[in-house]
């Protein structure tokens, strides 16, 4: 199951925030779903400007009233980043974009650097949030960190893209910081979801930091999914 499905089956009016929305690719079918409201935040520039124009050319012209589109980066405390994007034979590299790491140390990219400003989610005075999607490139323990006391309030389901190369000890972090928040962290593999304690990055989840490096494990799982563990039933019932 991908993260569209998860969300789409759980759905429940509210506020729904993408964090790392690139180009749209969440976005966009997130903003079709009723009774909703999106948040999208996208740091990159260049990732921004195309969010941008894909929404407002989805809703003729204009970004519409119930979609806000945030430059900012999401973390732990509110202040300033950098984020690293490597380049590869004059290619950008949007999709590692980063605030986790530099690349410092790949002979293989240069890198572009911005300075983006930072924002918590509890920051935002959320009382109706339903879902959270996650894609920070190895920035996910902050972002979670930030926003915990909106997570305790509104107990939204959420999708996360947590990978060793990008953060070593994030599959382990990422989803202990979520069980002491009161979630079951699961991940979908062999048609069906799995306990957290079945997975084994050591065999699912092996690749190299380097971008120039293309090889991963078989099966090659980094999606996860966490529901709050008082929803258990019926989450299940309704990923069925």
């Amino acid at each position: 199951m991908d993260e569209l499905t998860f969300h789409t089956r759980l759905h429940q009016g509210g506020t729904i925030l993408d964090v790392g929305a690139h180009d749209g690719l969440l976005t966009l079918p997130f903003a079709a779903l009723p009774r909703s409201q999106v948040l999208a935040f996208e740091p990159l520039p260049s990732a921004f400007a195309r969010l941008d124009a894909a929404i407002r050319a989805a809703h003729g012209g204009a970004v519409p009233a119930h979609v806000a589109l945030r430059r900012e980066a999401l973390g732990a405390a509110p202040g300033r980043l950098t984020l690293s994007v490597p380049v590869l034979d004059g290619v950008v590299q949007e999709q590692w974009a980063s605030a986790a790491k530099d690349y410092a140390g790949f002979g293989s990219v240069t890198v572009e650097r911005h300075a983006v400003e930072v924002v918590t989610i509890d920051s935002l005075g959320l009382h109706d949030l339903a879902h959270v999607k996650v894609d920070a490139e190895g920035f996910e323990e902050e972002v979670l960190r930030g926003a915990a006391e909106t997570l305790r309030r509104c107990r939204p389901v959420l999708s996360l893209e947590v990978e060793e190369r990008h953060r070593a000890g994030s599959t382990r972090d990422v989803p202990a910081l979520l069980e002491g928040l009161g979630y079951a962290v699961h991940y979908h593999h062999a048609a069906a979801f799995q306990p957290l304690a079945t997975f084994d990055a050591a065999t699912m989840q092996v690749a190299s930091p380097d971008p120039a490096v293309f090889a991963a494990s078989d099966p090659y799982i980094f999606t996860f999914y966490a529901w709050p563990v008082e929803r258990q039933a019926e989450v299940i019932a309704r990923l069925a």
